[in-house]
């Protein structure tokens, strides 16, 4: 059921509303397994509170492989009610075409303010197929559309060009961290497709971590990431954006030396852990999330041990900057990479 309260701008509208940290919160299951749509809730609304610039429901790290399409329709509706209109909620779409399709559907239903289009299933695809599987997915939803490149769908430049092109796809994450192949796609589409396209298309960082190589995208002049740190130490997160917007690149350094790269040598330590470290942060935090389904497996007990003290270490690191300090500033990005 769409929410009343805040129904999708419609399409063309997204790009200009993505800034600041890039929100992706994990999807919240009970004991019995089942989604906990109220913790779920309460995820969703202390991401917005905290200064979230957008809200990725039912995305990676929300486990949307694990997702049923009626869970899935749930969450992006908690998801927008939460957010209130405050910012835009996106929603993940993947599988084959038409599961993506269906997805769409159910994500604009629930009034959704866009998609994340995940790679397409299992399958290798040759960049015509590639561009045939988005179009089609766009051609089917009035939501505006960031395509994912990571895994089985890397892009050409003349692939994202004709992307971007595509009436209703807006954006692109990179989740490859193949910086001369980005460098050649924003090069490509700056040059190859109409200025006023080129301006509505919006790029960022999706690695894992993503702190880690802000100063490598920012040379590139892509400013938007997603933050998975947000989902468990906002307070970290949000100290980072600022010392990077604010120029303070001692700030940056210390936070990436005493807490991102230690925090991504943990995440290496294990499979899945880019989502079940995640959420083992946010049940250390004091917000009962619940475990990852299958096939992801939970962190050892020796890990989460490691991630608490890092966490411990993260907030002393930034004792004095509460979450709410500078919230507006970190939605003050300059959408880069246009």
């Amino acid at each position: 059921m769409t929410s009343s309260s805040s129904p999708a701008p419609g399409r063309g509208t997204l790009a200009a509303r993505l800034d600041g940290l890039l929100f992706f919160p994990v999807t919240a299951f009970g004991p019995d397994g089942e989604v906990d749509l109220g913790t779920f809730r309460t995820h969703v609304r202390r991401g917005v509170d905290a200064g979230a610039g957008a809200v990725f429901a039912c995305c990676g790290t929300g486990e949307f492989h694990a997702l049923t399409p009626e869970e899935f329709h749930a969450c992006v509706a908690a998801a927008v009610e939460e957010a209130d209109g405050r910012v835009p909620v996106v929603a993940g779409a993947g599988y084959g075409t038409a599961l993506a399709r269906r997805f769409a559907a159910l994500a604009e239903e629930a009034g959704a303010d866009g998609l994340l289009a995940m790679p397409p299933y299992l399958v290798v695809p040759s960049q015509e197929g590639l561009l045939r599987h988005y179009a089609e997915l766009a051609a089917s939803t009035s939501l505006d559309i960031v395509v994912y490149q990571r895994d089985n769908a890397v892009f050409t430049p003349s692939t994202v060009a004709a992307l971007a092109r595509t009436p209703g796809i807006v954006g692109l994450k990179d989740g490859l961290g193949d910086l001369d192949l980005l460098q050649r796609i924003i090069s490509t589409v700056r040059t190859e497709v109409p200025a006023e396209t080129v301006r509505g298309f919006r790029y960022f960082n999706g690695l894992p971590t993503a702190e880690q190589t802000c100063l490598a995208y920012r040379s590139l002049g892509v400013d938007l990431y997603s933050s998975a740190a947000f989902c468990f130490v906002p307070e970290v997160a949000l100290a980072f954006r600022r010392a990077l917007t604010g120029g303070d690149d001692a700030r940056v350094a210390r936070l990436l030396d005493g807490f991102f790269r230690p925090l991504v040598e943990l995440r290496d330590k294990g499979r899945g852990y880019a989502v079940s470290l995640v959420k083992a942060g946010v049940r250390l935090r004091g917000l009962d999330v619940g475990e990852v389904r299958p096939p992801l497996s939970e962190p050892s007990a020796e890990h989460v041990r490691e991630l608490a003290q890092l966490i411990d270490r993260g907030l002393e690191s930034v004792a004095g900057d509460g979450p709410e300090d500078g919230a507006d500033d970190v939605r003050t990005g300059d959408g880069g990479g246009r």
